[in-house]
């Protein structure tokens, strides 16, 4: 038998204690073990994205939308271009004067113009006459110089390029005419003849005055174009059509379309076809004629919603003395191919247009008749 007992050993009960504890660890950890196994989810397997290499199409284009554009046949007119100014070598300032009176118009004719106060409506030529008449189908000057004067029938004689600014004056401008001599008309003469510059004369280049729209097939509806109005003019036109000015109140921003400070009804907008055509090609501000926005019966319903409402009144009794000559749209008569003012106002154009051309195709003929029995 030993000398001494388990008993007796002064460890043994250490070494016991040790024993569990580490027990109890082991079945901790074969717990966690456990735990880990069942709740923690499997790593998953690194997935391996292809790429797709875009491929382009047979024009070098990648994108749906550039694909479709290329599809769009381009438009390869050879259109009228407006001279640098930067390049002018005669009348510079002059020219540039003449530029800077048809951009800024009211700062020198408006309420409180630097040169003549309160003699126009406050608007600029350039509110007609779009980027100071340089804008393909925006009412341009490219024509002007290469043929005026030339008759016309509106005042049934023949006009010179001051004849026609004065117009613009009196008219669009609801204003007073220049004074021919004055260094102010003198300098509008001389920016137009520097636009046309390269006009040959007795041509009319391409992309100027206004591009062709088709007739409806009804009347212009004012209705309808109020619709077209309050959802895209008058966010800068106004809701009451009179416009905004620009902080300083020197011009309007965006300038009114009735009321009196807009074109009175003399004027070549007030004319149905010239509205229709201008805001189709046109506006909203920013479009150009190869991207509109309205289409033609918007063009055609909005203008007639703008040119029913109130505006100045000028004297016309002098105006188309040949009421034969008078054009299918002009809204006052008499007239002489038998349609009341209401539909030459408003539309179907289209019955007036033929009967017109048919007068003129017989008065044509029987003038060549008498011709040659003379």
């Amino acid at each position: 038998m030993n000398k001494f007992s388990d008993t007796d050993n002064p460890l043994a009960p250490v070494v016991s204690k040790l024993i569990t504890v580490i027990v109890i660890l082991l079945i901790f950890i074969l717990a966690l073990i456990t735990l880990f196994v069942i709740f923690v989810p499997a790593p998953k397997q690194k997935e391996t994205k292809s790429i797709t290499v875009p491929v382009p199409d047979k024009y070098g284009n990648f994108t749906e939308a550039a694909k479709e554009a290329a599809l769009k046949p381009k438009d390869t007119t050879n259109y009228w271009l407006a001279p640098d100014i930067s390049e002018i070598k005669e009348n510079k300032e002059l020219v540039e004067y003449g530029k800077e009176l048809i951009a800024h118009t009211s700062i020198y004719f408006g309420e409180n113009g630097k040169i003549f106060k309160a003699s126009t409506n406050g608007m600029n030529c350039q509110n007609c006459h779009l980027d100071a008449g340089t804008k393909i189908f925006g009412n341009n000057y490219s024509a002007v110089a290469s043929t005026y004067p030339k008759f016309r029938a509106r005042s049934g004689s023949i006009e010179n390029v001051y004849k026609r600014v004065n117009d613009c004056f009196e008219r669009s401008l609801n204003g007073k005419a220049l004074d021919t001599t004055s260094k102010e008309m003198q300098g509008i003469v001389a920016y137009i003849k520097w636009l046309g510059k390269d006009v040959k004369k007795g041509d009319k280049p391409l992309g100027s005055g206004f591009k062709d729209l088709v007739f409806l097939d009804r009347a212009a509806d004012p209705e309808k174009g109020k619709t077209v109005y309050t959802e895209k003019c008058q966010s800068c036109h106004q809701p009451d059509g009179l416009g905004l000015m620009n902080a300083e109140k020197t011009a309007f921003t965006y300038p009114p379309l009735w009321g009196p400070h807009s074109y009175n009804d003399g004027a070549g907008l007030y004319r149905m076809s010239n509205f229709a055509k201008y805001v189709k090609y046109n506006m909203p501000l920013g479009v150009t004629h190869n991207n509109p926005q309205l289409s033609d019966e918007e063009a055609w319903d909005v203008a007639a919603f703008v040119n029913s409402q109130t505006r100045p009144k000028k004297d016309i009794k002098k105006d188309w003395p040949k009421i034969e000559e008078k054009p299918f749209d002009h809204p006052f008569g008499p007239y002489a191919d038998g349609f009341n003012e209401k539909q030459h106002k408003y539309g179907p154009y289209k019955p007036i247009k033929e009967k017109l051309d048919a007068m003129k195709k017989a008065a044509s003929a029987h003038s060549a008749t008498k011709k040659s029995k003379v």
